[in-house]
């Protein structure tokens, strides 16, 4: 299997700790964003839409990270992704909540506007409002996060064990480090994260992407946690 992947991009990152921890036979083909390689052959060729990851497994090629991160896991027989329906449809409540809700105000209107000048909006006073508007959403899901769907016994987001919802989740909140938001009033998912960075699979899947984050010569300027907000 060839896996094309930005190691640095937030959901290729989450395919390959899955990779990993699932120990498959991967050949993992780097993709570079920045130097717009997803523009040119074999990737714009195998993805039309030109975005990573994309996996070609002898030939079938998948793209869209949840469902590469499933295929995966049911090749490889794992418990990551449950063959229980109600326990399947569980994980998939989780990665669509990333996906749908979280990632939306997290990722597209509070990081990427602030760091990816192909983020912001047409003047700065609707860049400075979509900023804002995801600063506080953003908040309101992570206190959503932090009481109910990593409430449960385990600390993981389903059923109390390890699935391809932590590293699709975990994949997409650790864009956190590129602003220097502070996760710190919300301790479950705080606890969360420090869980994933016990993982060996993980922290190599995230080597590039820290690396990346600790060269950056600045910081985002909208500070996640505004004073005196309540969580």
């Amino acid at each position: 299997m060839d896996l094309y992947i930005d190691p640095i991009a937030t959901t290729s990152r989450a395919v390959l700790a899955a990779c990993l921890e699932l120990d498959l036979p991967v050949n993992v083909r780097p993709v570079s964003l920045m130097k717009g390689e997803h523009h040119q052959a074999p990737l714009a060729t195998l993805n039309p839409n030109r975005l990573v990851p994309v996996l070609d497994d002898g030939g079938f090629v998948l793209t869209e990270s949840s469902a590469i991160l499933r295929y995966l896991a049911r090749r490889a027989g794992s418990p990551l992704y449950p063959v229980d329906l109600q326990a399947a449809a569980r994980v998939d409540e989780r990665i669509a909540w990333f996906e749908s809700n979280f990632y939306r105000d997290f990722g597209y209107q509070y990081v990427y506007p602030q760091l990816m000048p192909h983020h912001a909006r047409a003047s700065d006073e609707a860049t400075r409002a979509t900023i804002e508007w995801g600063r506080a959403a953003s908040l309101r899901w992570l206190a959503v996060l932090d009481a109910h769907l990593l409430a449960g016994e385990g600390g993981w987001l389903v059923g109390g064990q390890l699935s391809i919802a932590d590293f699709h989740g975990a994949s997409i909140l650790s864009l956190a480090d590129l602003v220097g938001a502070d996760l710190s009033p919300f301790a479950r998912v705080r606890a969360w994260l420090d869980r994933m960075d016990t993982l060996a699979s993980w922290r190599q899947a995230c080597e590039a992407y820290r690396a990346f984050a600790r060269s950056r010569p600045g910081r985002a300027t909208v500070a996640l946690q505004a004073a005196g907000a309540a969580t």
